[in-house]
């Protein structure tokens, strides 16, 4: 009885070792996730610039760091609030009026 759960047990620790095996190159033959690319409110996508929140939200950041706003760009990506608080406090930067369109208090609206 103890041989028997002896080799139950080496032939499960083999079906074990050869799965990690198998899942680590799978995972080495995936395609590599990219980091996104961003230039300025723009995300570049096969060369070219594209309008996408995600970078906007990192321009609208740093923006408002140049303002003296200690601010990240996660946190307005995760803050609606804090987005909305940013905007209150530099959205009529003509760099980023468009952006915090929806956020402005003096009733100016942008394309959006």
């Amino acid at each position: 009885m103890a041989n028997e759960i002896t080799g139950l047990m080496r032939r499960a620790a083999r079906v074990a070792t050869l799965s990690c095996v198998s899942l680590a190159a799978i995972a080495s033959l995936a395609p590599q996730a990219q980091a996104i690319e961003c230039r300025g409110r723009y995300q570049i996508i096969s060369g070219n610039p594209l309008s996408t929140p995600y970078c906007e939200d990192n321009y609208l950041a740093q923006v408002a760091r140049s303002y003296g706003s200690r601010v990240s760009a996660r946190q307005i990506r995760n803050n609606p609030n804090k987005k909305a608080e940013v905007c209150r406090f530099m959205g009529f930067d003509n760099r980023v009026s468009d952006i915090c369109a929806g956020y402005r208090d003096d009733g100016v609206r942008g394309f959006r």
